[in-house]
């Protein structure tokens, strides 16, 4: 029986690894993207929670963005989401903008959970998950942060502080 107790509290972290693949966020290695540094992100349209659609780059012209994949399974995501709030607070007057894309969920279950996260920058919908494809996500939460000439500046993979987040967004400032 100890050895029973020991997989199952090493069981559910592999099921943190497993869950991607089998929400189709990863690929053969050949169809992922390689996006890099200073090349430009990759232009998208998706819809919003309330049904509008935002068209990047052209909506988004001469702003910093940090394009935030998520999902409501994800045990990071929603504190994260929280803590971004107060940065974003602060500096959208100077050219910030969020926009956190929820992957492979339909419009309700995203809105159920961020109804009571207290975030008030843009939720997208990416409900078939061809965005993350675009983008190479393989694991959420993924943050991209894409310069004022729409251009990928750099990618955190899973769980930002929001000292981190705040600083490279400040120097992209």
């Amino acid at each position: 029986m100890p050895h029973l107790s020991r997989l199952l509290r090493i069981l559910p972290p592999l099921w943190l690894f497993l869950l991607p693949p089998a929400l189709g966020l990863t690929g053969c290695e050949a169809e992922a993207p390689k996006l890099e540094n200073q090349q430009p992100a990759p232009a998208f349209t998706l819809p919003d929670l309330a049904g509008e659609s935002i068209h990047f780059p052209a909506d988004l012209q001469g702003r910093v963005v940090a394009l935030r994949f998520w999902a409501d399974w994800c045990p990071f995501c929603a504190p994260e989401m929280r803590d971004i709030e107060p940065i974003y607070q602060e500096l959208k007057a100077q050219g910030l903008r969020v926009l956190a894309v929820n992957v492979r969920q339909d419009r309700e279950t995203a809105a159920r959970f961020v109804a009571g996260l207290g975030i008030s920058y843009e939720i997208l919908l990416d409900e078939e998950g061809a965005l993350a494809r675009t983008y190479g996500v393989s694991g959420l939460p993924t943050t991209y942060f894409i310069d004022r000439a729409g251009k990928i500046h750099t990618r955190i993979l899973g769980e930002a502080s929001p000292d981190l987040f705040a600083k490279i967004v400040r120097e992209m400032l």
